[in-house]
């Protein structure tokens, strides 16, 4: 049996290559900052890379949140993790909460935020950390930082923008307003939204499915796609080569062409 990595304020699972990892301290909306929720989440992404049996990461949220970003009572009375003068500060973030999106750039395989509610502050931008999200009815989203005088200091700027393009980010981080499930699915945010019930089914359902696919290649793939936000077509294209002559070496790939002509009845 595969040795799960100790959690402290989340649970994982590990189920047919999926691995589903909910955020459980709904107590305070599965804030990230004033619980383990951080260190959860950086554990949790270093033993996907180093676990071959893991096809895709479904992160999701227990209670009525997804999750709520920064502790605004610790900002109130500048403690935890926002104590301290400008250096003090800065260091905590460095040392805290920005190593979450470092690790989730970084994990190997597909990533599915399930998002069953509220994703507030650093909880919206956990989710645009994902390859997809699915929202459910009840869900809501919200690059809120500027109603609390701050800026997004997780690296949130970054990543929305790269996913709904500068203008629409814009307007969402400048204006700080919270917008529903519907309006995210138009503005490109989420990909599709379905009734609270139908969350993780359809989730799951597509975690599966991807699961399917052949590990080592589906890996690759997810390298090259983010790779391809960064280089140069002919650098890229170089890579596209080298993964691609390591994939027709797999046995996997072997075994998908033999499948796929059954599947045609020439076999």
């Amino acid at each position: 049996m595969t040795q799960l990595p100790p959690l402290t304020d989340a649970l994982l699972t590990l189920e047919q290559g999926v691995a589903l990892l909910t955020l459980d301290r709904h107590d305070v909306r599965n804030a990230l900052t004033g619980t383990h929720l951080i260190d959860d989440l950086v554990a949790t992404a270093e033993w996907v890379n180093g676990c071959e049996e893991v096809s895709v990461l479904v992160i999701t949220g227990a209670g009525s949140a997804f999750c709520a970003g920064g502790n605004i009572r610790d900002m109130a009375e500048r403690s935890g993790d926002f104590a301290g003068d400008v250096a003090e500060c800065a260091e905590r973030y460095r040392k805290g909460i920005q190593r979450i999106p470092l690790a989730m750039q970084a994990v190997e395989v597909p990533i599915i935020a399930a998002v069953n509610g509220p994703a507030i502050g650093a909880g919206f931008d956990l989710a645009n950390m994902a390859d997809i999200r699915i929202a459910s009815e009840s869900a809501s989203f919200g690059e809120t930082f500027l109603n609390l005088g701050i800026i997004p200091g997780d690296g949130g700027a970054w990543f929305l923008q790269r996913l709904i393009g500068y203008q629409l980010a814009a307007e969402l981080t400048f204006s700080g307003r919270v917008v529903q499930a519907v309006e995210a699915k138009e503005l490109g945010i989420v990909m599709s939204v379905v009734p609270p019930d139908n969350l993780m089914p359809e989730a799951l359902k597509l975690a599966n499915q991807i699961a399917r696919q052949p590990p080592k290649a589906t890996r690759l793939t997810k390298r090259l796609m983010k790779m391809a936000q960064r280089m140069e077509l002919k650098d890229f294209l170089e890579v596209c080569a080298c993964f691609q002559g390591m994939s027709h070496n797999e046995p996997e790939h072997i075994e998908a062409v033999e499948r796929m002509l059954a599947a045609m009845g020439r076999k």
